[in-house]
């Protein structure tokens, strides 16, 4: 990964606020999108939008200035815009819908294999391959070792997840990985405070898989 940092610093800025800005048109628009397909998940008010509208422009400006204007931009993109989406989802209705999951997998294998395309990174889109499978063994094997704590909603998303992450790297496809548990268990740990000793019956482990992966590939070198 490159960077913005290697543009010039009026160009860097431009840039970065140029992509923060269609980051919060994208939510939008995905939103539009979703409300048509999900109609049962839509937000009930406009005003209810724009914290995630602002959480995407973040979180598509960060990606512009950690990746540069990089082959994989777009794809890491489209994961940003589907992560807030989902996380909204989740933590609202504790559901992780195919027809989100499923497209977050399926465009990010067209956009990734389009970037190797250009980059010539073919190995990078094989080790991204190799990192989907690895993850949904994984969190497959633990969801029917522990049901309770993995839903099949999280197996299904660990395989995009895997994609992405494996695609950057082996070390994010483990610290991304890793870092979804730990997220997991301190969430459910701090639903257990909240709840003053009681144990929640359900807890949205999504949002803390797509937050661990999100930040190992704004964070990691």
């Amino acid at each position: 990964m490159t960077g913005a940092e290697h543009l010039p610093a009026a160009g860097a800025a431009l840039f970065i606020l140029a992509i923060a800005i269609a980051g919060v048109a994208l939510d939008f628009g995905a939103r539009a999108a979703s409300r048509r397909a999900l109609p049962q998940f839509a937000v009930s008010s406009p005003r209810r939008a724009w914290p995630t509208a602002a959480a995407a422009g973040l979180l598509c400006g960060a990606l512009a200035w950690r990746l540069g204007p990089a082959p994989e931009l777009p794809a890491y993109l489209f994961l940003a815009i589907a992560a807030v989406e989902l996380t909204r989802i989740d933590l609202s209705f504790h559901i992780l819908p195919n027809r989100l999951v499923g497209p977050l997998l399926g465009v990010g294998l067209v956009l990734l294999t389009g970037s190797a395309m250009t980059s010539g990174e073919w190995p990078a889109l094989l080790r991204g391959i190799i990192g989907l499978v690895i993850l949904f063994v994984c969190y497959f094997i633990l969801a029917l070792i522990s049901p309770n704590g993995i839903g099949m909603g999280d197996v299904k998303l660990s395989a995009p997840l895997g994609l992405y992450l494996g695609y950057l790297g082996w070390p994010h496809l483990f610290y991304g990985g890793a870092l979804g548990f730990v997220a997991g268990g301190a969430a459910a740990a701090l639903l257990v405070l909240k709840n003053r000793g009681n144990t929640p019956k359900e807890v949205a482990f999504g949002p803390s898989m797509l937050t661990a992966a999100l930040a190992v590939i704004l964070l990691s070198a």
